[in-house]
Formats: C-alpha cells, sequence, structure tokens
C-alpha cells in the first residue's frame, strides 16, 4: 500500500476543471516531483492534499485512511505538512518564533527543543539570524526558515511547492540539498512542485510530468531527464 495516494481526482475553481482526473502515489522513503509549467495543476494538487482545495471527485487516501473532507489542521496532526509557495513568513516575529510555529500542534517540549537544534544544524545560517525578524531576511534564507518550519511538526510527509522560486541561483543548490537530506535523514517522504525541472528530476526518484492539469507523462526520474519530450517540453530553458 502507498504511503500517499490520490486517485482521479478532479478540482475545480468556479467552472474551470484546473485537475483533470489525476492518480498519483507516494511509497514510503521516496521523493517524487510534479513537474510542469504554471498552471499545470501542480499547486492544485497539493492544496487538495493539505485540505485547502476541496476536490470535487476522486478520493485522497494517507495510510489507506481517505483524508479528502477532513480539515486542514488535522491533516497537519496526521503527519502532513507544506511548504507554500511564495513563502509567507511571519514578517515581524524572530526566526526563532518562526521556526516554532510549525509545532503549534505537538505538546512534547523536549522533542521540540531536540528538532529546533537539529533543524539550526541543517541550516547553519538560521542559527546565525535566530534572533532577527524574518523580514530582514533574503528570499533563499526565508524559505530555508520555511522549510525548517514545517519540520518542526515531525512530518511523515513533506510537500513543498515551488521552492526555488525567485531564489538566487546559489542558494537553488542549498535547497535542492536540504531536500534530498529530509528525504534520506530525516526519513520524511516528499512531493515536490517545482518549475525548475532539471533540480526536481535530480533530487527525486519517480516524477509526474504535468500539462493542462492531467498526467502527461510519468515514471523514474533518471529515466525522465533524458527522455525527449521532457527535454522538450521542460528542460530547454532550465539550467
Amino acid at each position: 500500500m502507498a504511503l500517499l495516494e490520490c486517485k482521479n481526482i478532479d478540482v475545480y475553481y468556479d467552472q474551470v476543471r484546473a485537475v483533470k482526473s489525476v492518480s498519483l502515489s507516494l511509497e514510503e522513503g521516496e521523493t517524487i516531483t510534479l513537474i510542469g509549467a504554471n498552471g499545470a495543476g501542480k499547486s492544485s494538487i497539493l492544496k487538495a492534499i493539505t485540505g485547502l482545495k476541496n476536490i470535487n471527485s476522486g478520493e485522497i487516501l494517507f495510510e489507506g485512511e481517505k483524508l479528502n473532507g477532513q480539515s486542514p489542521s488535522k491533516i497537519v496532526e496526521k503527519g502532513i505538512a507544506m511548504t507554500p509557495e511564495g513563502r509567507r513568513v511571519f514578517p515581524y516575529m524572530t526566526v526563532k518564533d518562526n521556526l516554532l510555529m510549525g509545532a503549534f500542534t505537538r505538546k512534547d517540549k523536549d522533542g521540540i527543543a531536540e528538532d529546533l537544534e537539529k533543524v539550526l544544524t541543517k541550516f547553519p545560517r538560521l542559527k546565525e539570524r535566530f534572533k532577527q525578524q524574518a523580514s530582514t531576511m533574503s528570499g533563499g534564507e526565508q524559505q530555508m526558515m520555511v522549510i525548517g518550519r514545517a519540520l518542526m511538526s515531525r512530518p511523515k510527509v513533506l510537500l513543498m511547492d515551488e521552492p526555488s522560486l525567485g531564489i538566487a541561483p546559489k542558494l537553488v543548490q542549498d535547497i535542492a540539498r536540504s531536500i534530498v537530506q529530509i528525504n534520506k535523514e530525516d526519513k520524511v517522504s516528499v512531493i515536490l512542485v517545482e518549475q525548475n525541472s532539471r533540480m526536481a528530476l535530480k533530487v527525486s526518484q519517480r516524477a509526474y510530468a504535468m500539462q493542462l492539469g492531467e498526467v502527461l507523462l510519468s515514471g523514474n526520474s533518471k529515466d525522465l531527464i533524458h527522455d525527449e519530450r521532457i527535454i522538450e517540453l521542460y528542460l530547454g530553458g532550465s539550467h
């Protein structure tokens, strides 16, 4: 049984079908990526998984249990965390308080302190800026903080929506490295939505290429990176 499964899901915005009968699965310990142009339906799938957007048909299963219809806070408690597109930090709070917001559903003080230390070890820049206001940090630093905040909920699954968007190229490598670390060392399964298709295919095991709300192609990332259709559609402008 897959850890997380979407079965033939449809998502509408008013009368427009943004996601059309999409099925995908995430195994425990795996990183999968959804690649595709803006408007391909990738972020809508993440919003559906987290309960931020209702699906119109199909079902979403997590550890065999139906997720659709459950509240976003219940879904977080079950072990699914998301780093939203555009970062969404608490600008006037310190780095420390932003990170601790990720643990708001937890009561285990010792575990929270331990996880905070782990996040600061993973992202040394956050340690340097621990008491700084979030709004004073660069885009890349804020992104690290948002990833750290999501990890503070001790997720089984981390959904990442465009983590490299608007970030200096040299920091994109740090973000890519952190995704691999989170998956391998923290044993967190990852669904990555990313327009930087080359980076996404390098850090994931499997990929779903999307176009206009549908899955166009899916398979092992290392095969798809050499697939002519993928190269033509998604890798032409990527570096």
